[in-house]
């Protein structure tokens, strides 16, 4: 008896949960003013997100899912995009869709009920939140294969929870991927939890990422409270489908900090001390005990850009 494949899954880190340095940065990282913008990002999506929450509580906003704790993942998409390539975000994607010039307003107008605010001004063809989940999986898959036949080179970015790969929807877009070479780049945020149920519960994959290898492409894991791996993986993801190359997949391992949406009681499942230790590894902490050691950053220049923020948050409601 002979083996018919073996396969491994690549794991990426370069920043540990203290903000150590594992191992050298990528070259397009090593400029402290571009991780200081990334960290910037990040605060201006938590500030977002925050203000979301509170304008649902007090019913200016439709149900809800916050981001916090993911914040590394929508980060590092919207950074490792081009202009010119197109986003198909899920329902906890607003991070990367601030990331790609979406603005506040708009995704505001979207969760008060408002379709207009799909309507965006920049980037004009990234597509709408989309709330049945796993459903966009196949709007990529054709979108990637529009690319393709018009000869563009351009990749289309899907973005999906843990609880999608269990969806019939996430399967059939990846063979579509995988069988026409399309160029499409599968990121599945795995936050641990799909609403009440556990990662261990979902599936007894050992890992999320190696279901790629079933449609005929490669899959990877990255650190996803580490938005410099994030960006680099998935930089280099986008890359290969640009060239032609086909489709990647890219699992970001990262961690829900909030509740499912404003209509759940995320202590009914998990306990304080999962959630405590979960904090102590988000990204904003991590990247900015990084920079603030090496004197990139300080709690003034933090206190003074989130009060920015606030302001821009506040204009845009």
């Amino acid at each position: 008896m002979s083996d018919a494949l073996t396969f491994t899954i690549d794991q990426t880190t370069y920043l540990d949960a203290q903000g150590k340095l594992l191992q050298p940065l990528p070259a397009a990282f090593e400029n402290p003013e571009v991780l200081a913008d990334l960290l910037k990002q990040m605060l201006m999506a938590r500030c977002f997100d925050a203000k979301a929450i509170e304008l649902q509580r007090t019913g200016r906003l439709g149900t809800y899912a916050s981001c916090l704790g993911q914040e590394a993942v929508g980060v590092g998409v919207g950074r490792a995009m081009q202009p010119e390539d197109l986003l198909l975000p899920s329902f906890r994607d607003h991070a990367a869709q601030l990331a790609r010039d979406v603005r506040m307003a708009e995704l505001f107008a979207y969760w008060g009920g408002d379709e207009q605010g799909s309507d965006f001004a920049v980037p004009r063809e990234d597509f709408p939140v989309s709330i049945t989940v796993g459903g966009h999986a196949p709007h990529a898959a054709g979108v990637a294969l529009a690319f393709k036949l018009r000869a563009e080179p351009r990749v289309a970015v899907c973005m999906f929870g843990d609880g999608a790969t269990s969806k019939g929807d996430i399967y059939e877009a990846m063979n579509l991927a995988g069988v026409w070479g399309l160029p499409v780049v599968f990121v599945i945020s795995n936050n641990q939890w799909a609403i009440s149920t556990p990662r261990a519960e979902q599936s007894a994959a050992t890992t999320l990422a190696q279901k790629a290898i079933a449609a005929g492409f490669q899959g990877e894991q990255v650190d996803g409270n580490d938005v410099i791996a994030v960006a680099q993986v998935v930089g280099e993801a986008i890359a290969h489908a640009r060239s032609g190359n086909g489709p990647r997949l890219v699992e970001c391992l990262t961690y829900r900090l909030g509740d499912h949406t404003t209509v759940d009681d995320a202590s009914r499942y998990r306990s304080e001390e999962e959630v405590s230790r979960a904090w102590l590894e988000e990204p904003v902490r991590r990247i900015r005990s990084f920079l603030t050691v090496g004197d990139s950053w300080d709690q003034q220049t933090e206190d003074e850009w989130v009060q920015r923020c606030q302001e821009q948050v506040e204009e845009a409601v």
